[in-house]
C-alpha cells in the first residue's frame, strides 16, 4: 500500500547499459519528457528501466501456469524503483508486414462497425433494391392481417422439380394429401383427379394448394392461417405464396434468409460476417485479400505518357493484335475518347470504354479473356505472363468482404463504403446517423464506443486516413499515434505510460493536436512518460528529465530535472543551451540556386495528388514539406524516385501516375536512404556494413603474432570458420529448442558471448584484442586508431553525422530507424558517390536531439557542394529553415490535400502566415526555436 501513497515513481542507481546510476523521480499524473543528445540514454531510463520493470512485475503477479507462455523478463540493473503504476509502453517498432492489418483492425474500431452491422444492418438485395427478411408463420400473419377483412386467400408452396418428370412430381405431392394446384397469375383451382396434369406444368409456375378460406379477426380462423402457413413453409422448404383472390394478385414469403422476389439466397448479418479475416466473411475469391493474381493495369499501360495514336497500349502494338488498335481509334470519334493526349489524362469513363470494349472494338478485358481461352497454346500463355500482377480482387472489388456482407447496409451505407471513408467524414457520418427506437436499443452502447474512438483519431490530425489502410502503410508517427489512441480509446486510470517520440511525422500544426491527447491521457489519472526532442513539448511538460551530457561512455547522467523554467538556468545541458540561444542552429544567409537545372514532373495524378507541374532545382537542398497526409510520399516515393529508378532500369516497383518528367538526363543517380535496417540479422554490425571491419581485421592480421601463427583478415572474422566460434558459430548465443515453450537464447559458454576463440583473444593491437575494438563506441575507436587514417577516415564521417556513441559491433537489428538511415547517409558521404546523385532523406531528423540535427545539416551541405543533389520529406523547423528551396503541399489532408501550395525560399515561405508552414516558420524565425 506504501507504494500507492507515493505521490512519484523514484529510480535509485540505475545502471544499466551507459547509465551511471542514476537517481530520478517521476511524479505521478504529470507529463515527464525525457529528453538529451542522442545516445545519452533515454530509451534505456525509460524503456530498458522504468518500462522493463513494470512489464516484470506484471508477469512476476501472473500464475506459474500463465508465466510459462510470456516471455521471461529479466530485473534491470537498479537498485530499486519505488511508486511504480502497471506499465504500457507505446514504441518505435517497425510497422506489421501483415496484409490482413488495417487501420481498422488496429485501432479495434473495425471490431465495433462489424458489431453495429452485424446487429441492425438491413440486407438489401442486390438485384431489385428490396429489403432481405426472414419472415416466420406469425410475422405473415401479422402482414396479411393489415388487408381488408374478408379477404379470399390460398394458402400455396410451389413444388420442386429437381429434374423429375411431371408425373413423378404431381404423385409425390398427392401422396402427401395435396390435389389441387394454381397457376402463377390465376385464381383458378385446377384438381389433379379431375382435370388431369396441365401440359404446362414443367414450363410454368404452379402451385400447390394448402389451404383455402376467407381472412377474419378472429381466434379460430387466425389460429388456423397460422396452421396453414406453417404447413405451406414446411412442405415448400420455406417459400410460400399466398394468392389474394379478391384482388388477383400473389404475395410471396420466404422463411430462409432471401429475396422472396429474386429468389436470391444471402447470410444473415452477424458480426463474423463483416470480417475479411474469418472464412465465414472473406471473400472467397481472394480470401480476404482484396488482391488476386490477374492482368495489371501498369504493365497494360507501362507508358502513361503515351497516347493512344502512340501506342499506349502495350499490348496492341505488335503487328498481331494492331487490329484492336485501329478498331479503337476507328470508335474514338463516336464515344468522344482522345486520342492525342496522354493516356494518364483520359476521362475515368473513356477509360471504361478502353477496357471493356464497345461496337467492333473487343476492349481490353475481353482481349485477355481470349487469350485465356487459347492458354493451352505456349505464345499464348508467354504474353499472358506479360501483363500478370497482383490487381484488385474482381469479386469483391477489393472490399476483401463476400456479396452477402456487402449487401448489408446501416444508414443508406454499407461497410465496404463506411471503412473507405476518411475518418473525418466517418465521424461526421456517425455523428448524423439515424437509427430507428429499436436499433438505438440495440446499438447504442456500441455507437458510443465508435463515436469516441474517433473523436481520439481525429482530434490527433489523422482525419485524413481511412480505416482500410493497410498498416504497413502508414508512417512511423501515424502508427505511433494510432497506438497512442488505441490506449487512450481503453479508458485506463492509473497506468505508466512510456512513448517513444510521439511527435515523429508530425507537422508543428498537429503538435498541439498530440498535446491535447497527452494531456487528456494524463487528466484520466495517469502518469504520462515521453522520450522527446520537439521543443513545443518539452515547453509543455510538467518535468523535464535531461540526459547527457553526450553520447555513449560520456553520457547516461541526469544533468537536469526540473520544469521548463528552471531548464534556462541549467547548467552542464545541451538542451537548455539551445532553448536559451547560447548554441543555435545556424540558419544560411543565402540560399543556393543549384547548378540551373531541374528535374520537372508534370500532371502527378496518384492517390490525393493533383498536381500539373512541379519543379525540383538540382545541386542545392530542397525541402518537401505539408501537413501529414498532403502526398509528400506519395509524390517523393510513387512519382520522383520510382519514375526516375524505372527511367534508369531496374525497378519492378509501383510507379505512381504522371505524365512525363523532364531532366532525368541532369542525373546519374538516384539513391533513397530510409530508415529501413541496415541488416536483418544480428551478424550485421555499423563496423560489417561501412566496411571498416575490413580495415581493422587487417590491422590485426598485420600484428607480429599474427604473422608468426599464420593468421590472415579472415581469422578476425565472427562471420567465416577460421577465429569464429565453433560452438555458437559466431553468433555469441545459443538458440535451445524448447519444444512447446518459446525458444530461449542464452549467451554462448564457449566464447562467453565474445564471437571468438581463446586464441583470437591472445592477439593484441596496442593491448587490446578484436572483442576490445568491437566494444568500443566510434570516437572511442578514432582515439584509438588515430594513426590509422584507412580506418579514422570512416570512422570520422559516422562520428560528423551524430553517431559518434555507437558500438562498432553493435547488432543492427538494435539500432534505431533513424540511426540506420544516418549510417546510410555516412556511408554516401564516405563513398563520394561518382557522377551526379539526387539523394532522397525521408524525415531524417526522427530521433535526433537539436545538437545532432545541427550535425545533419552539415553533413546535406557537403553533399550539395559536391555537385550532388538533395530531397528532404521533413516536418522539423530547423531543417526546412537551413533548406535553399521549399516546396509546401496541402493545404489540408487527404482529399483536400495534394496540391503544391508554394513553391521558393524559406524566406518566402514564412512571408505567407495564410499557410499553416508558414505560419509556423514564421513563428521559427522569430523565435529562434
Amino acid at each position: 500500500m506504501s507504494e500507492i501513497k507515493n505521490k512519484s515513481i523514484k529510480i535509485n542507481r540505475a545502471s544499466l547499459h551507459n547509465l551511471k546510476d542514476v537517481s530520478v523521480e517521476i511524479p505521478h499524473n504529470r507529463l515527464t519528457v525525457i529528453t538529451g543528445v542522442s545516445g545519452s540514454g533515454k530509451s534505456t531510463l525509460a524503456f530498458d528501466t522504468l518500462y522493463a520493470e513494470g512489464q516484470r512485475r506484471f508477469v512476476e503477479s501472473l500464475s506459474s501456469y500463465a508465466r510459462q507462455f510470456l516471455e521471461r523478463m529479466g530485473k534491470p540493473d537498479v537498485d530499486s524503483i519505488t511508486g511504480l503504476p502497471p506499465a504500457i509502453a507505446i514504441e518505435q517498432r517497425p510497422h506489421s508486414r501483415n496484409p490482413r492489418s488495417t487501420v481498422g483492425t488496429t485501432t479495434e474500431l473495425y471490431d465495433y462497425i462489424r458489431l453495429l452491422f452485424g446487429r441492425v444492418g438491413k440486407t438489401i438485395c442486390k438485384s431489385c433494391g428490396e429489403e432481405v427478411s426472414k419472415e416466420t408463420p406469425a410475422s405473415v400473419v401479422k402482414a396479411l392481417m393489415e388487408w381488408k377483412e374478408g379477404t379470399k386467400l390460398f394458402v400455396c408452396f410451389e413444388p420442386k422439380h429437381n429434374g423429375s418428370k411431371a408425373a413423378e412430381v404431381i404423385d409425390k405431392y398427392k401422396t402427401l394429401g395435396f390435389f389441387r394446384i394454381v397457376k402463377s397469375g390465376s385464381t383458378e383451382l385446377i384438381d389433379l383427379e379431375g382435370d388431369g396434369i396441365p401440359e404446362d406444368f414443367q414450363k410454368e409456375k404452379y402451385y400447390f394448394l394448402v389451404d383455402r378460406l376467407v381472412l377474419r379477426n378472429e381466434d379460430e380462423s387466425i389460429s388456423r392461417l397460422t396452421d396453414s402457413i406453417e404447413s405451406a413453409f414446411h412442405y415448400g422448404e420455406g417459400r410460400i405464396c399466398i394468392v389474394n383472390i379478391s384482388e388477383n394478385k400473389e404475395m410471396l414469403f420466404s422463411s430462409v434468409y432471401e429475396c422472396s422476389t429474386c429468389d436470391i439466397l444471402y447470410l444473415e448479418p452477424e458480426p463474423k460476417l463483416f470480417s475479411f479475416n474469418n472464412p465465414f466473411g472473406a471473400c472467397p475469391k481472394c480470401q480476404g485479400f482484396g488482391r488476386t493474381i490477374g492482368i495489371d493495369a501498369d504493365l497494360v499501360i507501362p507508358d502513361k505518357s503515351l497516347t493512344l495514336k502512340k501506342h499506349a497500349l502495350h499490348p496492341f502494338k505488335g503487328e498481331k493484335f494492331s487490329k484492336h488498335e485501329k478498331a479503337l481509334l476507328k470508335i474514338a470519334k463516336k464515344y468522344d475518347i482522345p486520342t492525342g493526349i496522354p493516356i494518364v489524362k483520359v476521362p475515368k469513363d473513356k477509360m471504361d470504354i478502353i477496357w471493356n470494349g464497345a461496337d467492333d472494338y473487343i476492349g481490353l478485358k475481353a482481349f485477355f479473356k481470349h487469350l485465356e481461352s487459347k492458354s493451352y497454346k505456349m505464345h499464348y500463355r508467354v504474353m499472358l505472363s506479360k501483363y500478370r500482377g497482383y490487381t484488385e480482387c474482381t469479386a469483391c472489388d477489393g472490399s476483401r468482404l463476400r456479396t452477402s456482407a456487402r449487401q448489408v447496409f446501416v444508414g443508406g451505407k454499407n461497410v465496404t463504403e463506411v471503412i473507405k471513408m476518411p475518418l473525418g467524414n466517418l465521424q461526421e457520418f456517425f455523428d448524423t446517423i439515424q437509427l430507428g427506437e429499436f436499433e438505438e436499443k440495440v446499438a447504442g452502447q456500441v455507437l458510443i464506443e465508435i463515436k469516441w474512438r474517433l473523436q481520439l483519431l481525429v482530434e490527433i490530425g489523422l482525419e485524413y486516413l481511412t480505416l482500410s489502410r493497410l498498416t504497413h502503410t502508414l508512417s512511423g508517427g501515424e502508427a505511433q499515434r494510432i497506438n497512442l489512441t488505441t490506449a487512450l480509446g481503453s479508458s485506463l486510470v492509473g497506468t505508466l505510460y512510456v512513448l517513444d517520440e510521439p511527435s515523429i511525422g508530425m507537422h508543428p500544426r498537429d503538435t498541439d493536436r498530440l498535446l491535447n491527447i497527452l494531456f487528456k491521457l494524463r487528466g484520466l489519472g495517469n502518469t504520462v512518460v515521453v522520450v522527446e526532442h520537439d521543443p513545443d513539448i518539452i515547453r509543455h511538460a510538467d518535468k523535464i528529465i535531461d540526459m547527457g551530457p553526450n553520447a555513449g561512455e560520456f553520457g547516461g547522467e541526469a544533468v537536469f530535472e526540473g520544469t521548463f523554467e528552471e531548464l534556462e538556468s541549467a547548467t552542464n545541458s545541451l538542451t537548455a543551451e539551445y532553448f536559451t540561444g547560447k548554441k543555435k542552429i545556424d540558419i544560411p544567409k543565402e540560399r543556393s540556386m543549384g547548378n540551373g537545372e531541374k528535374i520537372v514532373i508534370h500532371n502527378a495524378q496518384e492517390n490525393n495528388l493533383n498536381i500539373e507541374k512541379i519543379e525540383f532545382p538540382l545541386a542545392c537542398m530542397t525541402c518537401v514539406t505539408g501537413v501529414s497526409g498532403s502526398g509528400k510520399s506519395t509524390l517523393i516515393h510513387d512519382i520522383l524516385y520510382a519514375g526516375i529508378k524505372k527511367y534508369k532500369g531496374g525497378y519492378m516497383g509501383h510507379t505512381g501516375r504522371y505524365e512525363r518528367i523532364e531532366g532525368m538526363e541532369h542525373i546519374d543517380v538516384i539513391e533513397m536512404v530510409d530508415q529501413s535496417p541496415i541488416g536483418k540479422s544480428s551478424r550485421s554490425t555499423p563496423a560489417t556494413y561501412t566496411k571498416v571491419f575490413d580495415a581493422i581485421r587487417e590491422v590485426f592480421a598485420q600484428t607480429q603474432l599474427s604473422r608468426q601463427l599464420g593468421y590472415k583478415p579472415g581469422n578476425f572474422s565472427f562471420n567465416v570458420a577460421g577465429g569464429r566460434c565453433d560452438e555458437c558459430e559466431g553468433e555469441g548465443t545459443i538458440t535451445v529448442d524448447m519444444q512447446f515453450l518459446p525458444d530461449v537464447t542464452l549467451t554462448c559458454e564457449s566464447c562467453k558471448g565474445s564471437r571468438y576463440k581463446k586464441e583470437i583473444h591472445n592477439i593484441l593491437y596496442k593491448e587490446k584484442s578484436i572483442v576490445d575494438v568491437l566494444n568500443m563506441t566510434v570516437d572511442e575507436a578514432l582515439e584509438f586508431f588515430v594513426d590509422k587514417a584507412k580506418i579514422t577516415k570512416k570512422l570520422q564521417i559516422l562520428a560528423d553525422v551524430g553517431l559518434g556513441y555507437l558500438r562498432l559491433g553493435q547488432p543492427s537489428t538494435h539500432l534505431s530507424g533513424g540511426e540506420a538511415q544516418r549510417i546510410k547517409l555516412a556511408g554516401h558521404l564516405e563513398a563520394k558517390s561518382a557522377g551526379r546523385t539526387l539523394f532522397i532523406f525521408d524525415e531524417p531528423t526522427t530521433g535526433l536531439h537539436l545538437d545532432d540535427i545541427s550535425k545533419l545539416i552539415i553533413s546535406f551541405k557537403k553533399l550539395t557542394t559536391t555537385g550532388h543533389s538533395v530531397v528532404i520529406i521533413e516536418h522539423n523547423l530547423h531543417v526546412i529553415a537551413s533548406a535553399d528551396h521549399i516546396i509546401d503541399l496541402g493545404p489540408e489532408a487527404g482529399e483536400y490535400g495534394g496540391k503544391v501550395v508554394f513553391e521558393g525560399t524559406p524566406e518566402e515561405l514564412s512571408g505567407k502566415t495564410n499557410l499553416y508552414t508558414g505560419k509556423y516558420l514564421a513563428e521559427f524565425f522569430e523565435r529562434g526555436i
